[in-house]
């Protein structure tokens, strides 16, 4: 049995996986790791599985189509994203027209949390496709992989049961952590699929190159209003030996990467685990660098174990100085929490790429000042500055729906033209226009700050790697900060 994996061609770029996902004004282009991980799950199942990254590869629609066709495939399944909802769909619909025989499903955070819109598109472009897949999808691709004539069965799947009519599964998907254990490493996917070539297409601005992502564990237990991810809510861990045995075979099979990304929603929200983990990659003398995703509340002691183990940098949400916008959007965390945390990183010498969102609850254009001010102030390594995203299925996107303060529901418009962030919000006389804008701002007083460039400086001088990824992403970040110094 045949199945193929798709990340479909849109923008230059473009990063359907990120939590925000668009063209990101550093360069940064994502791995398509759940996309990889269902892939693992279905060689898992004895499937012959094919990949194809139009994104990575710069793929157009024509040589896509080609491919995939080319694959023979049973099964297809295409990666979507809110923004690109619609031209993900319509190019779903051409797959399923040069593959009428093959069964077509599309993934991601959009038809698991607004069905009834995705499949109201999917049945405007003909032929339509098959269905979908809720929440996250290792387990069902697995069992559909053993069970392709009764897929309908497969718990997970939404599919059309008649015209304008569909079945939605609300079986919560997720992953189990012995399921995890069993999965391939998604490394050793990559290395399959994208070769030496194919991993050093992708960047992660705040990351040294050529870098990968992997999971160590699944979803987070906390439940932040904006949150776009599939498994908000719950956590799920791999065992330490099958992390340490994929970073064995990282270091021993993939010696050009220079770091990984962990990927895990909240690395070390378990100090027990995180500790165990890091002292493992000490005994055995792993020596590889690595940065991860973590809060402001991360354990100290749980910081210093991770610093130990080659743990380069962290990327935290900091989101707001301002309590009333914290509470908001269920973030949990305080000031003091978060100036403690990066009192904690500089006296380890842990990096750290800080992220700010404006727009949030009691936002004004003074709260959003003094939330840029207090960036300069925290200076961490790199910092991101997004307008409040409000995406369809989150706590957020009620809020503002209930509050009247949607400016439109056009999901195309969650992008720029460009495929830069964009916010359908309004807020406190603040327009979706004065949002992005005050972003700008945010990033041309953030990196243009004489101590930050000063800072910039002494590390390209002292590190070649940090020195690489500063120049990669001033490619593309550069031009646009210049834009904005002389925005009107």
């Amino acid at each position: 049995m045949k199945l193929l994996t798709l990340n479909p061609p849109y923008l230059k770029n473009y990063s359907r996986q990120s939590r925000s996902p668009c063209v990101a004004k550093s360069g940064t282009i994502y791995y398509s790791y759940y996309l990889a991980y269902a892939g693992c799950a279905a060689e898992l199942a004895g499937a012959d599985v094919t990949h194809i990254d139009s994104i990575a590869f710069d793929l157009d629609y024509d040589t896509t189509l080609y491919h995939v066709t080319n694959a023979k495939p049973d099964i297809i399944i295409i990666d979507t994203s809110t923004p690109s909802i619609k031209s993900d769909i319509e190019f779903a619909s051409l797959v399923k027209q040069r593959c009428p025989s093959a069964l077509v499903f599309c993934v991601g955070t959009f038809p698991s949390k607004n069905t009834q819109d995705f499949f109201m598109l999917a049945a405007s472009f003909s032929p339509s496709i098959d269905g979908c897949f809720i929440g996250e999808y290792e387990e069902i691709v697995y069992n559909l992989c053993l069970n392709q004539h009764t897929w309908k069965e497969v718990p997970g799947i939404s599919f059309f049961i008649g015209e304008n009519d569909y079945k939605r599964d609300v079986v919560a998907q997720k992953t189990r952590s012995e399921f995890l254990d069993r999965l391939p490493f998604v490394s050793e996917f990559y290395l399959k699929h994208l070769g030496k070539k194919g991993i050093k297409r992708h960047f992660y601005a705040s990351i040294t190159w050529p870098y990968i992502q992997i999971l160590t564990a699944r979803g987070c237990p906390f439940k932040c209003s904006f949150c776009n991810i599939p498994s908000i809510g719950s956590y799920r861990k791999r065992s330490i030996e099958s992390v340490i045995n994929e970073l064995k075979y990282i270091k021993n099979n993939l010696s050009f990467v220079n770091e990984i990304f962990i990927e895990d929603d909240t690395f070390p929200i378990d100090k027990k685990r995180t500790i165990a983990l890091c002292k493992r990659i000490v005994e055995e003398k792993i020596n590889l660098k690595w940065s991860c995703n973590a809060r402001v509340d991360t354990d100290p002691e749980a910081l210093m174990w991770m610093k130990k183990a080659g743990c380069r940098l962290t990327c935290v949400g900091f989101e707001s100085p301002t309590t009333n916008a914290l509470d908001g959007v269920i973030k949990k965390t305080s000031l003091k929490q978060q100036e403690d945390f990066m009192v904690n990183a500089n006296e380890i010498g842990m990096k750290v790429n800080g992220c700010f969102i404006l727009g949030l609850h009691g936002d004004t254009a003074d709260t959003i000042q003094n939330t840029i001010e207090y960036s300069k102030k925290l200076m961490p390594n790199t910092a991101q500055f997004y307008p409040h995203m409000v995406y369809p299925g989150t706590g957020s996107f009620k809020w503002a729906e209930d509050n009247n303060l949607l400016e439109h529901k056009d999901w195309t418009k969650w992008n720029t033209d460009e495929g830069f962030h964009n916010t359908p919000l309004k807020i406190n006389g603040l327009s979706s226009r004065d949002l992005l804008d005050l972003a700008d701002k945010a990033r041309k007083e953030f990196y243009l700050n004489p101590w930050y460039i000063l800072k910039m400086l002494r590390q390209s001088l002292t590190s070649f790697s940090e020195f690489q990824r500063i120049i990669i992403a001033g490619k593309s970040f550069f031009p646009l900060l210049y834009s904005y110094i002389f925005k009107k």
